[in-house]
């Protein structure tokens, strides 16, 4: 156990990705049934886990920029950037080099497709995700490239970080000047997916406006999560504010509610991450999400090509039932193995080595 580790943060982040990855098994093999409709409703809404990871993503962030720099008026911008290369760029590499052999291979699962009708070279699609665009290409162009989509969110992410230390280092001059500017950020999101409901191309889900809310509440929270005034209150409320997440998660389909549900989950989890500090142990029942938690960069980024080979083999309107929920199991546990390994032979060492070598 590491000490000062929250391992609260492992559980969300285990439920996050086994709520993503189901989501994702779920769309081309509708593993619920007629009268079995609580599955579709657990499968339905996995963008909701991708809320809690920019939620948590925002916390630790300016958590950890607070505990290393003592403010966020010390940011260390070039210190700062080579952290997040290091941790980023490793994974994202390999991944498009192995899309890129598959590509090259021209395994059908994997090469580009055009959704809208609209071709999209692969090489442009690579360009989307090196520069932090592939949810704009997917906006405009659809889903065009099957594994590469998934990068949407980490452009989501890179894009806010880039922005991150720059704004605290030459536009602010106050920690309480940024509560305006944050709360701005959050309405205009409420706002601006209002403006596109509904809308085909789901800007409502992809575009770095409609989810910025989301990690500004991380960031927010990471402000104020050492202040404790408030964890007693908070904590004797964790079990309803469970239950108001679970009846949100539930209610309806993510797009039918999107304008405004996105930003009210991120804030639940929010409280609830405040709440449960100090509070949490590691109970045994929760070492899977949290081995999960630990590995899930690396599970959500490679997750669709374990899906992809499953796809080739087992033609998802030709399979039974029953081979759907093996298939599934088989699904989880193998990108939790390629997770782990990727995790613990090449991206953590990558990581360390860059690290080692940039930062002084």
């Amino acid at each position: 156990m590491k000490k000062n580790h929250i391992y609260f943060i492992d559980v969300l982040r285990g439920i996050s990705i086994f709520l993503v990855l189901l989501h994702h098994f779920n769309i081309p093999y509708k593993i619920h049934l007629e009268g079995l409709d609580w599955i579709n409703i657990i499968c339905r809404n996995g963008n909701y886990g991708v809320t809690i990871f920019f939620v948590i993503s925002g916390f630790l962030i300016t958590q950890t920029s607070i505990k290393r720099y003592s403010s966020l008026l010390n940011i260390n911008i070039k210190d700062f950037y080579i952290r997040r290369i290091a941790r980023i760029l490793p994974c994202l590499t390999l991944l498009i080099f192995l899309v890129s052999i598959l590509v090259f291979l021209k395994i059908p699962v994997f090469i580009n497709h055009t959704p809208n009708g609209v071709s999209v070279s692969y090489a442009e699609t690579v360009l989307a995700a090196l520069t932090f665009s592939m949810n704009i290409l997917i906006i405009h162009y659809g889903w065009v490239n099957y594994v590469l989509g998934v990068l949407w969110s980490l452009s989501v992410e890179e894009v806010f970080y880039i922005a991150f230390p720059i704004i605290f280092t030459f536009f602010i001059s106050s920690i309480k000047s940024i509560y305006p500017i944050f709360v701005f950020i959050i309405l205009y999101a409420i706002y601006f997916r209002s403006q596109f409901y509904m809308d085909k191309n789901e800007a409502y889900l992809y575009h770095y406006f409609s989810s910025f809310d989301a990690i500004v509440i991380g960031c927010m929270l990471g402000l104020l999560y050492n202040n404790k005034k408030y964890v007693r209150y908070l904590y004797q409320l964790r079990y309803m504010t469970i239950i108001v997440l679970i009846f949100l998660y539930c209610y309806k389909p993510i797009h039918d509610v999107s304008t405004w549900s996105m930003t009210v989950f991120a804030l639940l989890i929010a409280i609830l991450i405040y709440s449960y500090q100090d509070k949490y142990k590691n109970k045994i029942m929760f070492k899977p999400l949290i081995y999960m938690g630990q590995k899930s960069y690396e599970i959500y980024l490679f997750h669709l090509i374990v899906l992809g080979f499953i796809k080739l083999i087992f033609t998802p309107s030709a399979t039974s039932y029953f081979e759907k929920i093996l298939l599934c199991g088989v699904y989880l546990i193998i990108s939790v193995i390629l997770g782990n390994f990727i995790e613990k032979y090449y991206s953590n060492p990558l990581n360390q080595k860059i690290r080692k070598r940039f930062l002084i």
